[in-house]
Order: structure tokens, then C-alpha cells, then sequence
């Protein structure tokens, strides 16, 4: 689970990121889950656009494929999203340590 300090650094990583992911009007499927799915291994954090053709909300798309991965959702602003997941064997980004209570 990603504090909203942790959150708000991806955010502000995620702003120059292409989108690779687009979920369009055939909605998700197994070749979308795995493009996603090998980009977050490969990057950690990932932009994603829902198309205007597609038969589910941005909101919707991002927690499906967020939860078929095991990802987090940073954020969903308009038809764009943005998913988090750590590399354990090599972590690219280090985020910021949650305060302690």
C-alpha cells in the first residue's frame, strides 16, 4: 500500500512517461494484462490510457489490470491512469520511506 507522500512522488514521475498501455473497445484482455504486466517488470510505473471506444471507465480499467498484475494505482485523472509495482530482484525507483507514527 502506497502512503500519499510515496503517491505523489509517482506522480510527479509519471509526468513524462509515454502511455503504453491502451484499453479500447475489444476492453481487457489476456494480450493487454500481459503487455502491462511485462512493462511493470521491466519499469515499475506505467501510463495508461482508456480510449473513448472502450465499455469500461478509466477508473475501472486501471483497478482491473491493477489487480490482475498485483499493482498499485498512483492515479486516474481524465482517460489516463498510471500503475505502480516494485521490481523486487532489481527496483529502478526508490521511494520515499513512509513517516513514522
Amino acid at each position: 500500500m502506497l502512503t500519499s507522500k510515496q503517491r505523489a512522488y509517482l506522480r510527479s514521475l509519471a509526468v513524462d512517461l509515454d502511455t503504453i498501455v491502451m484499453v479500447g473497445k475489444s476492453g481487457m484482455s489476456p494480450e493487454l494484462t500481459k503487455q502491462a504486466d511485462d512493462a511493470l517488470t521491466a519499469r515499475e510505473l506505467i501510463k495508461g490510457k482508456v480510449l473513448e471506444t472502450a465499455p469500461l471507465s478509466s477508473r475501472e480499467a486501471a483497478e482491473q489490470i491493477a489487480a490482475d498484475v498485483q499493482a498499485d494505482v498512483v492515479q486516474v485523472i481524465g482517460s489516463k491512469f498510471v500503475l505502480y509495482r516494485k521490481n523486487e530482484k532489481e527496483p529502478k525507483i526508490t521511494l520515499p520511506k513512509p513517516a513514522k507514527k
